[in-house]
């Protein structure tokens, strides 16, 4: 503003320029915005259609929802039209309202805000003479970018305004109503991604497309009473592609929509709240035509039980040609009217029970497997009990075997509620409860339950178990800890391994299948199934935290299993390897000892060792390896629990010191800990005077070590020069596990105290032992171990790598040398025999000369000068040598 510029209260007739300027503000400038109407209750609302039927699946009651609000009121935005000034007050500058000032105007309007040049221009507030306000930015007396408006019922918007109207993002809050609309707009309707709440407790929403204040496109609906559609909207419909599941009558439909209702192809799903005992997940379901919310045309229907309806739909009733195949496999082909079978109008088909087929005319398909499934659905015990049996059945000499099998079916039939219970309970371990049944029993389980019946004291271990019972399974799952069985698998293998247990103790030949699983289940299963043992499952709060753990040590296992001397194409760990395992990991110690590992390892088999003999070529499945593992972890780990506890007060002690001296950097003092846990109290005072130490031992840097038991944690030690240069002590044979700390920077934390041993806590739970011990043997001991064990396997290999391409090297290089020297003595020798080639020619030369040599002394000087012709001699010599 201008430094002569001052506020005054101007006169509808001053100033001019203002007067006209705002009273050219009229709706061309402001857009009014339409009416938001919201529909009357929606027809969604009021049908919401299950089509479920009852016992027999032909009527369809209809669902209703609570209706949402039948008027909300979206307010139309007030418009600033014909608007005359009739006072001002405020700032002015060149005879126009510029700066803050209040505006009044004809009909009782009045703004308060910002001024520009005479248009209300920034931050400002309109309030209309009905009540309504706008607070937010203006732009040339048009209320554009962030505003909100408020009614005098409360309701509200809040968001970003063009041209005096909702357009972009904004939310909306109705007064009078809990409905609120968050999303976007476009020219003050509904339009684009959105989300509207009908209801305050937030349970009634839809959230997705909107067009011109409509729900279309795809989009969510969640209904009060929980349902939600999932799908394409047209016209506040659903219409398309859509989801809709009634989640309080346990139904789901999934298909086309027409104007709200199920029309076209669709799959139509009754979920049923499982049967006591059944591991099975039951369901009725149609899959076919809709019109009109209606089972019309054809389709499908799959009946919990195995039955299956194949044909024409009428109004949701079978009418017309259809096939409806038993669950037992016979089949009926005809005609159907108001859902029933036209030749036997009385005959009920809800599919839940075995019919009466006399006097029906049925056929069985020429299908292999359908005939296969007849032969099984005459079993006793029903064709989801069929026992898989026929290997044994096959091994057996000189029976009858469709009498055996009929006989083993009576004998399961009598102890069918033992079995499911049993096949319940121990499917069950380690999960919290469900009346729904819904676990499968795995093989570790399985294991379980032959360990707790002592079924493995028979001269028969796991794992040779596993063999008799896994004919069918490929050979790498045969010992896999995690493959499940259904209960009619189940209880196949008790009867597969009762027989290999008891058949040689059975002397009549008759029933003999009878016999061993009627023993079996007399001696070992009905007295101790359920009296859980072992380290694992005897705990449920124990099994929960252990279960962390199974992954990685089924790694390891399977890592350090080897080939099974008496199977090919099996691998297996015995008890040796398992105390070899644990010597090569370093894990011994003196709490920890080899004498220690056989009592667990013997706890539930006293074969393995029994003080005067033992027996380490047994073969360990993963349960027996993991519950030996637990066993170690409770030793071992109890050990290094008590370790950090005892060493609690010294480094609480340490901390104390470090907050009395903030400004000294303890980072890099090194502070003697000795390796035997007993010294570690009676050092105490000297590790908190000492700030270096040449003695033997392993330093802990003083910020690791308070970080590390602040966080419930064992110290880690680092190695010190010493204990580098000159070894360790003797006390523990070298077992203590040796890992490097990095420093923790900045200011040492506050009082030391664990959480599990503060005194203002009170001591901790055996729960909590158990679990800190655990977590200290794997985390910090034998997944460490292992790692580390991987790691100097790596090195060596790669140290035999490297020294397999030196000797490489060096043969080439030694077989070069060889083949030089040889070329050298060649030439050698070829040179040799040249110059005595030459020495012999030189000596038949001289021959050749003087054929008769004579003594110079008998030669008379004329003998002499006749008996010797140079020229002829000269000319002669060549010749010959040549």
């Amino acid at each position: 503003m201008a430094k002569g510029d001052k506020k005054k209260k101007a006169k509808p007739s001053t100033p001019e320029a203002s007067l006209t300027k705002l009273a050219n503000c009229s709706a061309t400038s402001v857009v009014s915005e339409p009416p938001l109407a919201e529909a009357t209750p929606e027809d969604d609302d009021l049908i919401e259609t299950a089509n479920c039927s009852a016992a027999s699946f032909t009527s369809q009651p209809p669902l209703t929802e609570n209706p949402e609000p039948s008027v909300v009121e979206f307010y139309e935005v007030p418009v600033l039209s014909n608007i005359i000034v009739k006072s001002y007050e405020g700032e002015t500058h060149r005879d126009m309202f510029h700066g803050e000032g209040v505006a009044y105007f004809q009909g009782g309007h009045v703004y308060k805000g910002t001024f520009s040049e005479g248009f209300m221009h920034g931050h400002g507030i309109y309030s209309w003479a009905d009540g309504v306000k706008y607070e937010g930015d203006f732009v040339l007396n048009v209320p554009l970018g962030h505003g909100v408006y408020t009614w005098l019922d409360g309701s509200s918007y809040e968001g970003q305004v063009c041209n005096g109207i909702r357009h972009g993002v904004g939310t909306y809050r109705c007064g009078k109503t809990s409905v609120s609309y968050r999303g976007e707009w476009h020219h003050g309707k509904r339009h684009g991604k959105g989300t509207i709440y009908y209801n305050q407790e937030l349970t009634s929403w839809y959230e997705g497309d909107w067009v011109d204040n409509i729900r279309e496109g795809w989009g969510v609906r969640c209904y009060p009473s929980g349902n939600i559609y999932e799908g394409q909207w047209k016209k506040n419909a659903r219409h398309g592609e859509g989801k809709m599941k009634w989640l309080d009558l346990g139904q789901q439909y999934s298909g086309q929509w027409e104007h709200g209702l199920q029309h076209g192809q669709g799959t139509h799903t009754w979920f049923l709240k499982r049967v006591a005992g059944s591991q099975y997940p039951l369901r009725n379901e149609y899959v076919g035509d809709f019109v009109q919310g209606l089972r019309h045309g054809q389709g499908k229907f799959y009946y919990a039980s195995g039955a299956l309806y194949e044909g024409e739909w009428k109004d949701n009733k079978k009418h017309g040609q259809g096939k409806f195949t038993f669950k037992n496999g016979r089949i009926f082909e005809g005609e159907f009217v108001d859902d029933h079978m036209a030749e036997f109008p009385a005959f009920s088909m809800d599919g839940t029970r075995t019919p009466d087929l006399s006097g029906i005319r049925t056929h069985t398909p020429p299908c292999g497997k359908v005939a296969a499934s007849l032969g099984s659905s005459s079993s006793l015990l029903g064709p989801d009990m069929a026992l898989e049996i026929e290997s044994l059945l096959e091994s057996l000499p000189g029976v009858n075997k469709d009498m055996e099998l009929r006989q083993v079916e009576f004998a399961v039939l009598r102890h069918i509620a033992e079995l499911r219970t049993i096949y319940s309970f121990y499917s069950s371990l380690g999960h919290e409860q469900s009346p729904d049944n819904t676990f499968l029993l795995t093989r570790m389980k399985f294991w379980r339950l032959l360990r707790d019946c002592n079924v493995h004291r028979h001269r028969l271990t796991l794992a040779q178990m596993d063999r008799l019972i896994g004919e069918d399974v490929p050979p790498e799952e045969v010992h896999s800890p995690f493959g499940t069985m259904l209960l009619r698998k189940f209880v196949s293998y008790v009867i597969v391994l009762a027989y290999h247990i008891y058949h040689k103790e059975i002397e009549s030949t008759n029933n003999v299948l009878v016999a061993c699983f009627t023993k079996l289940m007399r001696e070992n299963i009905i007295p101790n199934a359920r009296n859980v043992k072992g380290f694992f499952f005897s705990n449920p709060d124990h099994t929960v935290i252990a279960v962390n753990y199974t992954d990685k040590c089924w790694e390891i296992y399977q890592t350090l299993c080897v080939q099974s001397s008496s199977t090919p194409n099996d691998q297996i760990m015995d008890m040796r390897h398992f105390i070899w395992m644990l010597k090569d990991l370093g894990l011994y110690d003196n709490e920890l000892t080899t004498g220690k590992v056989l009592e667990i390892l013997s706890a539930e088999n006293p074969a393995v060792y029994s003080g005067s003999h033992s027996n380490l070529n047994l073969e360990m499945t993963f349960l027996e390896f993991f519950e030996a593992l637990l066993g170690c972890a409770e030793v071992k780990g109890s050990h290094l629990a008590a370790t950090l506890s005892e060493s609690t007060p010294v480094m609480n002690r340490l901390a104390e010191s470090v907050e009395a001296s903030p400004g000294q950097d303890l980072g890099d003092s090194p502070i003697l800990l000795t390796q035997q846990p007993s010294l570690l109290m009676g050092k105490s005072k000297e590790m908190l005077q000492t700030s270096t130490s040449d003695e033997k031992g392993l330093t802990l840097n003083a910020k690791s070590a308070v970080a590390d038991v602040t966080a419930g944690c064992a110290p880690q030690l680092v190695d010190s020069p010493s204990a580098e240069m000159e070894g360790h002590d003797g006390g523990t044979q070298g077992d203590t596990m040796v890992r490097s700390v990095p420093a923790v920077d900045g200011p040492a934390p506050s009082p030391l105290h664990s959480p599990s041993t503060d005194p203002a806590e009170g001591p901790e739970s055996e729960l909590d032992l158990w679990i800190r011990a655990t977590h200290l043997f794997f985390s910090r001991a034998f997944f460490p171990a292992y790692e580390h064990s991987l790691l100097l396997r790596k090195e060596v290999q790669e140290e035999r790598l490297r020294r397999a391409a030196q000797d490489r090297i060096a043969l080439a290089k030694a077989r070069r040398a060889a083949r030089l020297r040889e070329l050298a003595e060649a030439e050698e020798e070829e040179r040799r025999r040249e110059e005595e080639e030459e020495e012999e020619a030189e000596r038949a030369d001289g021959l050749d000369e003087n054929p008769h040599p004579q003594s110079p002394a008998l030669l008379t000087p004329v003998a002499s000068a006749t008996c010797v012709n140079p020229k002829q001699s000269s000319a002669s010599g060549p010749k010959k040598r040549r």
